[in-house]
Formats: C-alpha cells, sequence, structure tokens
C-alpha cells in the first residue's frame, strides 16, 4: 500500500519551512509565560519601570508569535490543497485508464464520493491535522523543558494525570478510524443511491414508483445519519475526558504550587508563569480528540482513495508499443474470450481488407459486441488473436490506436452540452473557426448536418442529459460524426439500427456508406437489410462463427442468416398490413 508520507515527499521543503516557523511560534509562545512571571514579580517588588519593560515584551511577542503563526499555516495548509489537487487529477488519470471490471464492481456515486468526500477528508488531515499534530507535539516538549528548568515537583504532578490520556487517545483512535471508514462507505452508498435515481428518473416517473426510491433513499439516509452519529459520540466522549484531565493537572499543581509558595520555594510569578505553561498545555490536550478524529477520517479516507489509485486496469500497453501503420486491414485469428467463467467468443477467425466493408450478424448474446471492443482494445485482447497492418493490437499504443479504430458504440452517450462540444469533444476549443469547419465536415459524412442546421440553435443546441433532446436516430448520426473526427481508417459501428423507425434507417445506411469511403468498416447489426450493403457478412451463434460469405451466398446456404432475412421479412410484411 503507498503511503501518503510518499506522497508528499514532492512538498517536503514547504513542509519543514513550515515546520520551522511552527517551532518559531512555539518559541515566542513559551517565552510570553516568563515574561509575565518577570512582570508579576516586578509588581510585587514595586518596580513600575520594569514592569512597563516586560508589559511591552509581552505584547511585542505576542504580536510578532501572532504574524509567524500565520505564516506557518499558510505554509502547511496550501500543501494540503495542493495535494487535493494533485491527487484528484491523478484520480482523474487512473478512472479513465479502468476497465469495465472496476465499475462493475464500484458504482459512479460511490467513485464520485471518493473524489470529492474523501480526498477532502485527506486535505483537511495533512493540512489541519499535520499541522496540530506537530504543533502539539512542538508545544508540550517546549513547554516541558521551562517546566521542568522551574521546579521538577510542579512538573510531574502536572503530569501525573498523563498516561490515561494516552490510554484513552489509543483507545478512541482506533474506534474512530473503524466509524470513520464505515461514515464515508455510508455517504459513498448515499452518492451512489442519488446518482443512480437521477439517472434514470424518466423510468422512475414513467412507472410512477417515486414511493419506493424514496424509502431507498431514506434507508440509505439513515445509515450515513447513524454511523456518523457513532463517530460523533466518539468524539463528544473524548472531548470532556481530555478536557477533565486537563484541568486535574491544573488543579494539582495549583494545590501543591500554593504550598511551595508558602514555603518560600518558589516565587507567586513563578507559580503564575508555571500555571501558564499548564494552560498552553491544557488546550492542546482538549484539542486531541479532533485532531484524532480529523486524522483518523483521513486515514480511512485515504485508504479508500488507494483503493481506486492502486485497482489494475483491464488494459495495460505495453512498454515499447508503437503507433499503427493506419492502412485498415484488420485479422482476427483464433479469438477466444471470457468474462470470468462464462465463454463468449470461441476460436473467432476473419479477415477485413483495407477498404473493405463486413456486416457481423448473430442472435442476441451471441458476442457482436465483444468482438467490436476487442479490436481497438476497450477489453483486455488476448495477444496474438486481433491485428491490425499486420501489427498485433497489444503491441500498438493506445490512443493512436483507438484513433486508427474509430468506435460508434450500440448506446451512444452524448455530453450535456452543446452538439458542436459533442462531436468535437477532443477539440480544446470546439467553437474555433478550424474547429468548427472540421465539426462541420463530420457532420456532413454522417448525413446528419441539414438537422442540425435546422434546429433554433444550430450547432449551439444543448443536446440535454445524455443527448434527451435529440431523437434516436440524431443521437446514433452524431456519434458517427464524433468518431469521423479523428479520421480512422477502420470504423466500427456498434448495431447503430437498434430502435429507429425505417426512414431513420435509411438515413443511416446512408451515412455508412458516404462514411465508409476509402475506410474498412465493420458493422454489427441485427438488420439483414443493413448486412446486405457490405461486401461481406459474418454470423455468430454462441461466440462462434457459423457463416461466413457474401449476403447473396449466406441467402442461398439456408443456414442462420437466412432464417434471421425470413423472419425480418415476414415481419415488414405483418408491419404492413
Amino acid at each position: 500500500m503507498q503511503t501518503l508520507w510518499a506522497r508528499l515527499a514532492p512538498y517536503s521543503g514547504r513542509l519543514w519551512w513550515g515546520v520551522f516557523l511552527l517551532l518559531l511560534t512555539n518559541g515566542l509562545e513559551k517565552t510570553v509565560p516568563m515574561l509575565i512571571q518577570r512582570a508579576v514579580d516586578a509588581l510585587r517588588d514595586s518596580e513600575l519601570e520594569a514592569l512597563q519593560t516586560w508589559a511591552l515584551a509581552v505584547v511585542g511577542f505576542a504580536l510578532t508569535m501572532a504574524v509567524v503563526r500565520t505564516a506557518s499555516r499558510i505554509r502547511i495548509f496550501n500543501v494540503g490543497r495542493d495535494l487535493e489537487f494533485d491527487l484528484r487529477n491523478e484520480l482523474l488519470r487512473k478512472l479513465q485508464r479502468l476497465g469495465p471490471s472496476f465499475f462493475a464492481r464500484m458504482p459512479t456515486g460511490e467513485t464520485m464520493s471518493r473524489a470529492i468526500n474523501d480526498l477532502a477528508q485527506v486535505r483537511a488531515m495533512v493540512a489541519f491535522g499535520l499541522l496540530n499534530l506537530v504543533n502539539s507535539f512542538l508545544a508540550y516538549a517546549i513547554a516541558l523543558v521551562f517546566m521542568l528548568g522551574m521546579s521538577v515537583e510542579l512538573t510531574l504532578w502536572a503530569l501525573l494525570p498523563y498516561p490515561l490520556v494516552i490510554l484513552s487517545a489509543r483507545w478512541v483512535g482506533n474506534a474512530m478510524y473503524t466509524r470513520s471508514r464505515g461514515a464515508q462507505e455510508a455517504l459513498g452508498e448515499l452518492a451512489a443511491r442519488v446518482q443512480e435515481t437521477l439517472s434514470g428518473i424518466r423510468v422512475v416517473r414513467a412507472f410512477g414508483i417515486e414511493p419506493e426510491q424514496e424509502r431507498i433513499f431514506e434507508r440509505a439516509n439513515q445509515t450515513a445519519l447513524e454511523r456518523n452519529m457513532s463517530l460523533v459520540i466518539i468524539r463528544g466522549f473524548m472531548w470532556p475526558l481530555l478536557m477533565g484531565v486537563g484541568s486535574l493537572g491544573t488543579l494539582l499543581v495549583l494545590w501543591r504550587g500554593t504550598a511551595l509558595v508558602r514555603d518560600d520555594v518558589i516565587t507567586v510569578g513563578e507559580l503564575v508563569a508555571f500555571l501558564a505553561y499548564g494552560e498552553l498545555l491544557r488546550w492542546p490536550t482538549m484539542g486531541l480528540g479532533y485532531i484524532l478524529s480529523v486524522i483518523q477520517r483521513g486515514r480511512a479516507s485515504w485508504a479508500r482513495i488507494l483503493e481506486v489509485l492502486e485497482a489494475e486496469p483491464d488494459v495495460i500497453e505495453r512498454e515499447g508499443a508503437h503507433p499503427p501503420r493506419r492502412v485498415g486491414d484488420v485479422v482476427v485469428k483464433g479469438l477466444d474470450f471470457a468474462f470470468g467463467q462464462k465463454q463468449v467468443l470461441d476460436d473467432v477467425s476473419l479477415r477485413v481488407p483495407a477498404g473493405s466493408s463486413l456486416a457481423i450478424m448473430g442472435r442476441t448474446g451471441s458476442g457482436k459486441s465483444t468482438l467490436a471492443a476487442l479490436m481497438p482494445r476497450l477489453l483486455a485482447t488476448p495477444p496474438g488473436s486481433v491485428y491490425l497492418d499486420g501489427d498485433d493490437v497489444t503491441d500498438l499504443q493506445l490512443r493512436p490506436l483507438r484513433r486508427a479504430v474509430g468506435y460508434a458504440q450500440q448506446d451512444p452517450f452524448l455530453f450535456s452540452n452543446s452538439i458542436a462540444r459533442n462531436i468535437g469533444y477532443r477539440f480544446d476549443d470546439p467553437s474555433a473557426p478550424e474547429a468548427m469547419e472540421r465539426i462541420r465536415a463530420a457532420a456532413r459524412e454522417a448525413s446528419v448536418l441539414d438537422e442540425i442546421e435546422a434546429l433554433p440553435a444550430g450547432f449551439a443546441t444543448m443536446v440535454g442529459e445524455r443527448g434527451v433532446q435529440l431523437s434516436g436516430g440524431q443521437k446514433q448520426r452524431i456519434a458517427l460524426a464524433r468518431a469521423l473526427l479523428n479520421e480512422p481508417t477502420v470504423l466500427i459501428m456498434d448495431d447503430p439500427l437498434s430502435a429507429v423507425d425505417a426512414k431513420t434507417e435509411s438515413h443511416i445506411l446512408d451515412a455508412l456508406e458516404r462514411a465508409g469511403e476509402g475506410r474498412t468498416v465493420i458493422l454489427i447489426t441485427n438488420r439483414v437489410a443493413a448486412a446486405a450493403r457490405c461486401q461481406d457478412v459474418l454470423v455468430l451463434d454462441d461466440g462462434r462463427v457459423v457463416e461466413h460469405g457474401s449476403s447473396e451466398e449466406l441467402l442461398e446456404a439456408g443456414g442462420l442468416y437466412a432464417q434471421l432475412a425470413a423472419r425480418q421479412r415476414l415481419e415488414q410484411e405483418l408491419s404492413a398490413l
């Protein structure tokens, strides 16, 4: 497990500078009681000029201490914020590399909770927790030096209750860590419930299940409340305990110190100074419970963040990988693939020469989409099974590979932004003239330009959450335009004709024909009419290749392809009736 201290190494210079300022702050602070002692003794001896001098010295030391204390906090607090900033960027980079196996076990809301709530707790631990922990240690160490110099006996009386503090802090620290982790997990579960409900709000409304969703949320909310309250109870118990211990030490010093003053062992000024040192120790002691809470909650959050940072990606770029040659020749040899114990693809082989087209058909669950996702390595492609232009795709750099192999998913995802920004997602500034020119060209190639320009706001039209403002066919073609913007040599379309009417289907097929000019096209489809437009058709059944040839050859063969064609022809006739 990575340690947080290793992560703080780049900031060590600023941290040590902050610790030095804390040391200086404590030195100034612990000098003030000595000045007060001199002032009290001067007052006792009626030395008014000396009293004035010592009083001004107290004010000067206090003002200097305030400036140095502020500087130390700025140094250390900024390290916490910079660490949070860097970790958030690292989390995003890691999440972009992780594959389906990670997101299958960690919902989006839970991931967001770790990237927001848990990071905030780590920042608080590094900034507030670290500062006060170091400050408390220095406060104890410097105060004890001064106290021992004044009276060893009184120092022992002051420290008499502190073994109880150590035992209590150890027990409370362990309890806080366990309960803090439970509280953070409950917040993650609550975030996941909110994200899931909002994402499926149309389904919730359509089925009228708002009361059921409210009950699910209420249970998650109640769990989060109970776990946070258990943490509050521990913190609430720690505060009076530590305050009582600190006060007990002060009472013991006052009791014994009064006797020492009466016996002329120490002066009144020395007793006042010693009590001031005790007071300076009492506040760090009383705040120890809160500091422990911040540190233990930060530790629990760091462990949760590490579960993301240390997760293994499904797809890893090999050392020494090189970019593809961008010709467009695709070969699959004896491809086997499984999800866990479930075999999805079994000894699949095919070839699509550069510039040609292939339709992949089959029943639902036959492995079509899995085969399509393995070509650009969106899943963990087995070595020696998929080749692009003669190179094993596992030997190719991932980003250039995915630009060379354009992939439009079965369920096109659109961001809640304008059409221009959805198509030109790869551009830093899609509104720039050159970028808009390329966006328009991609939209024209995808046969959606006229429909976009017919909208009141044109390319500035906001598509809404997941493209809710657009029709299914428009979303498919905008996703196609986005894929075409990379100028891929291989274009893979995963079932772009699902849930569209005949007119939209014709538009999409026309767009595919136009987009396929000069490119290798692989079309995943259940529609025989679409497959017939491709030069070759490959039919999968239960993960195996059962037919391969032209549409005419497969119709004459009378196999699964011919059966699908007959069924769809019958459905069209029934629909016409």
